[in-house]
């Protein structure tokens, strides 16, 4: 009778040290691969007064971050985004922005107090607190990113605030920008 007992106590102990592990592993954190691979959904926005879609920015690394002004999460954020886009801008790479403010007053307001230095753009069209554009791509929650290859084909999505002066992104987006 002891024995079971101590299988079943020792069994559930190994089960919750699996789960534990493989929710803090880096893949798990850093992103997602089940999207990895597939085109990048299209869609059309307006940068710097222009029309343009996102397969005009084929050629590029594109981390195509989903965000919004009442997200503290986006917020905390948005300081390594800048530096990344610094980081990045260079060498053949863009972070872009996609916002779902309804009211663009504050995004503007936000855009300035945050010194947001990279491309943004605010979706019109919102279901409930939803960007439209990030809805066509799954996502339901911000700040969630994809980084999409020069290809136009996604690498990586990531869900969540990231650091993303971390080594491991470092080094996953170098790799990327160095196969151009």
């Amino acid at each position: 009778m002891d024995i079971p007992r101590k299988l079943f106590a020792w069994g559930g102990l190994a089960v919750a040290l699996l789960l534990l592990f493989a929710f803090l592993h880096p893949m798990y954190r850093q992103g997602e691969a089940t999207v990895a691979g597939n085109t990048a959904p299209n869609f059309s926005l307006t940068l710097a007064n222009k029309p343009i879609h996102l397969s005009d920015l084929r050629g590029k690394i594109v981390v195509l971050n989903f965000w919004a002004t009442w997200c503290p999460p986006c917020v905390e954020e948005t300081p390594a985004l800048n530096r990344l886009q610094h980081r990045i801008a260079s060498r053949g790479g863009v972070v872009l922005g996609v916002s779902a403010d309804s009211d663009p007053a504050l995004y503007e307001k936000f855009l300035k107090d945050q010194k947001v230095e990279f491309p943004t753009y605010r979706d019109p069209d919102l279901k409930g607190n939803l960007s439209q554009i990030a809805l066509n791509y799954g996502t339901s929650m911000y700040p969630e990113t994809y980084i999409i290859d020069s290809r136009g084909k996604i690498a990586r999505k990531v869900i969540g605030p990231q650091e993303w002066d971390s080594p491991e992104m470092v080094a996953f987006l170098d790799s990327l920008l160095r196969k151009g």
